[in-house]
């Protein structure tokens, strides 16, 4: 029996071990965060067309379809942009050569400026034509290449000088005209869009063994996406806003009022005794908390198939998620949504029906209280 369980324990040892190993970087000397979409193997570990290769363990390099292997200097992952460099020092080669053509990649620029125009000249001609920039990398003693916007070529063909030649019209440029570069550009991807993940403080990932579906892991626990704290924000700011609103304009309207008359304006306003008003705020934490919770199973069955949606923080509901039912409608949400949306407004997100008045807080806008409306118990 002790010959087997070794055994056993030895070949799950090696299969952890390979899954660990799996995601390899074989580019030990060079310090760049490599992480998924983007990896060096052509299995789960990176997305089509973000495979990476390592050049003498120190150089990352991107190829893309139509344009060849790029030098990778950076990876932003919470703006998807990845900046590239030409092992050449030369850029504006393959913007000539290929019209820097990105089909067949999920990479796009950052921006396109305007359509250049590239002008093959003799020695010293940018001081005949000016407006003009100087490619350094494709100019010799013996000839000068430069470019410019095609809308100023096409404007002025007459001011031209017979010694430049056109090189090739209309390419589409990268990069902008006052932040040229021969040797750099900036690339964004919209697929996977990982945004959200990055910015809850988790890690994009394949969801599953095939597919291209991905998922989230790492994301601190208990913490709300952002979609939640716009959706809680708008919609306890909104409400705020129009009682602000509200004051200043019964304010405004009685010092007009008063100012009508013979009494200094000063006077009248302090004749004037403040009116009280009641500002209903969220839900006690006692209250909340005996809202029925439900803990969804690795099934993801849901109470109503067709509500598989928070619709707060519109994210669709997975297995072990925590959600929590208001009683008196029956609508149900992730537990962490529904329980800020409470503390703040006492009133169900989907169908504003308010809950029993003697669970509500109020508060009288007496000078003499001290609590904010928006506390929580």
């Amino acid at each position: 029996m002790a010959p087997s369980l070794l055994i056993l324990f030895l070949l799950f040892l090696q299969k952890a071990t390979s899954k660990n190993t799996t995601c390899h970087n074989p580019c030990l000397g060079n310090s760049l965060d490599v992480r998924f979409p983007f990896g060096f193997d052509n299995n789960r570990c990176s997305y089509p067309g973000f495979k990476l290769s390592c050049v003498n363990e120190t150089q990352i390099t991107l190829d893309l379809p139509n344009i060849g292997n790029l030098t990778v200097k950076n990876i932003n992952y919470g703006s998807q942009t990845v900046t590239l460099s030409d092992p050449q020092k030369c850029l504006a080669k393959k913007f000539i050569d290929s019209s820097f053509d990105l089909s067949g990649s999920p990479f796009t620029p950052e921006y396109y400026d305007r359509f250049f125009t590239f002008l093959n000249c003799s020695s010293n001609s940018t001081a005949v034509i000016p407006g003009t920039r100087y490619i350094n990398c494709l100019s010799n003693e013996n000839f000068t290449v430069v470019t410019l916007p095609t809308s100023i070529y096409e404007s002025f063909p007459n001011h031209m000088p017979p010694f430049c030649k056109e090189l090739k019209k209309r390419v589409l440029v990268p990069v902008t005209w006052y932040g040229w570069s021969e040797t750099e550009t900036r690339l964004i991807w919209n697929e996977p869009y990982c945004l959200p993940c990055e910015e809850d403080g988790g890690t994009c990932r394949f969801k599953g063994n095939t597919g291209l579906a991905i998922d989230c892991s790492g994301r601190s626990k208990g913490h709300l996406p952002r979609s939640a704290k716009y959706g809680i924000a708008i919609g306890a700011g909104i409400p705020g806003l129009l009682c602000i609103i509200c004051i200043v304009s019964y304010v405004f309207g009685r010092l007009k009022a008063c100012s009508g008359g013979n009494e200094p304006a000063m006077e009248v306003s302090t004749s004037v005794a403040p009116q009280p008003f009641l500002v209903i705020s969220g839900l006690d934490g006692r209250t909340i908390e005996s809202y029925p919770k439900t803990q969804l199973g690795e099934s993801g069955r849901l109470p109503k198939p067709h509500d598989n949606t928070c619709p707060i923080c519109l994210s669709e509901y997975q297995a072990k998620d925590t959600l929590r039912t208001i009683p008196d409608c029956n609508h149900y949400f992730h537990a962490s949504c529904i329980d800020e949306w409470l503390k703040m407004k006492a009133t169900c997100p989907l169908c504003r029906n308010s809950p029993d008045a003697s669970s509500v807080a109020t508060h009288s806008s007496s000078l003499t209280s001290s609590s904010s409306p928006f506390s929580t118990p």
